[in-house]
């Protein structure tokens, strides 16, 4: 007889999944094969997302739903589960992003995770060799839900013009990438401005920084070092942040200028067409 490895539910999001996988699996008869062939999926598949050794992905989660008949339980629960794959030092970040109300951000180097393709975040995340690289992505891809919301955060970018140039992923990602970053100009919750070379100095040259504000909480300033995040809810230092990123706005190029450099870069760096105006004037 097959060992059956035992799980305990309260180990952790993702052990209460498996658990909770396996015991509605069982409770309707089905084998893991059986169950697979109606997910589209091995058998095996499930049997790893049952005991841990595979993390579950959101379509996964509602196919099981539909599945199983469970009622959307498994689709809310692979929110927690992705959550859990954040680094530990995230986790606290990513919790108070998903309950801002208005997001205005700096960033020097990356494009902004709440922005980034599913192929530009795996060639970013693949930097700090993590020990399942389709988690972390996943859990990426699932922060950025707070976006599809029926009332969406405000979110404030501005992206130094060096992120346009730097080919994360190579040509091809890079192009998906600023591909992706026009199409967010139609949404009516974004703003992308990007801060051309032209500027010289300006007011964040220490590096990136996110300003989140709440409705009913203080705002908090978040930043990053090498290995950790930091946040901080410091009256002075949010004042000090909000006249720097007021600063960079100013400086920054137009939204509608913004698009048109990133057109401009993507069809001369990237070699990718997408029928541009006029060049924009820094």
């Amino acid at each position: 007889m097959a060992h059956i490895r035992e799980l305990d539910p309260t180990a952790s999001p993702l052990d209460y999944y498996g658990w909770e996988l396996r015991r509605k699996r069982e409770e309707a008869g089905l084998t893991l094969k059986q169950l697979g062939s109606i997910l589209f999926c091995t058998g095996s598949l499930i049997g790893q997302i049952e005991t841990t050794l595979k993390v579950p992905t959101r379509d996964f989660s509602e196919r099981v739903d539909a599945a199983l008949l469970t009622d959307g339980m498994f689709s809310r629960l692979v929110g927690l589960v992705l959550r859990s794959q954040l680094p530990t030092w995230f986790q606290p970040y990513a919790d108070m992003e998903a309950k801002a109300t208005y997001i205005s951000t700096y960033q020097c180097q990356l494009v902004y995770g709440l922005l980034q393709t599913e192929e530009y975040a795996r060639a970013v995340l693949a930097t700090g060799k993590p020990d399942d690289l389709d988690a972390v992505v996943a859990a990426r891809m699932e922060r950025q839900r707070i976006l599809k919301r029926e009332q969406p955060p405000l979110t404030l970018v501005v992206l130094d013009e060096a992120v346009l140039h730097r080919p994360i992923g190579g040509p091809k990602v890079m192009g998906g990438q600023l591909r992706h970053l026009l199409s967010l100009q139609q949404e009516r919750w974004i703003r992308l401005q990007v801060l051309p070379f032209g500027v010289g100095e300006h007011a964040s040259l220490d590096g990136s920084f996110t300003l989140l504000r709440f409705d009913d909480d203080p705002d908090i300033i978040y930043t990053e070092d090498l290995i950790s995040g930091h946040m901080t809810a410091n009256s002075e230092t949010v004042r000090e942040a909000a006249l720097r990123y007021a600063g960079l706005q100013g400086a920054a190029l137009s939204v509608e200028d913004s698009a048109e450099l990133i057109k401009n870069v993507l069809e001369e760096r990237y070699g990718q067409h997408t029928g541009t105006g006029q060049r924009p004037v820094a």
